[in-house]
């Protein structure tokens, strides 16, 4: 795998006023240079043989990888959220470096680079002990999860198309 990019783009139309001032109360600054981590021990749930083509070898699946880089980016900002706040990814921009095979536990790291609001940047990356095998940049955007849910039934309830 090495050499692939792997990369979406979201667009989030939620907005929410500036991270510094919420109804009245002030909130906590994310800092940049925060940073999170998350593990995975690589199983048959995380190949790419799964995913994609089951004829490839017993080997991480780049989307896997992804998530694990944005569990660590969230990891580097949960302590600073207000009750009813998360964040989702709205950007990721990945290189898969190498392949990993299964047993082998990778450690994705995030570094918060730019904070703007409520839209946090990233720096993330992935190492499997071996070495590294992944690294990029990520974006995510603070939410209140209750205005996010209602926004969200209320596009379930409309008929595609409308």
């Amino acid at each position: 795998m090495k050499g692939k990019w792997a990369a979406y783009t979201l667009s989030a139309s939620y907005r929410m006023p500036s991270h510094s001032q919420t109804e009245g109360k002030t909130v906590r600054p994310i800092p940049p240079g925060a940073k999170g981590s998350f593990t995975l021990t690589v199983s048959a749930e995380h190949l790419a043989s799964r995913f994609k083509d089951a004829t490839l070898p017993a080997v991480l699946a780049t989307p896997v990888m992804i998530m694990a880089m944005e569990n660590a980016a969230l990891d580097a900002i949960k302590p600073y959220f207000e009750a009813g706040e998360s964040a989702v990814g709205i950007r990721v921009d990945v290189k898969h470096l190498a392949a990993t095979p299964v047993g082998r536990r990778v450690t994705t790291s995030a570094e918060v680079t730019k904070v703007a609001g409520r839209h946090i940047e990233f720096k993330v990356w992935a190492m499997d002990g071996a070495e590294e095998i992944g690294i990029g940049t990520h974006e995510r955007v603070i939410i209140d999860v209750a205005k996010f849910s209602d926004q969200l039934a209320a596009k379930s309830a409309k008929k595609p198309g409308q």
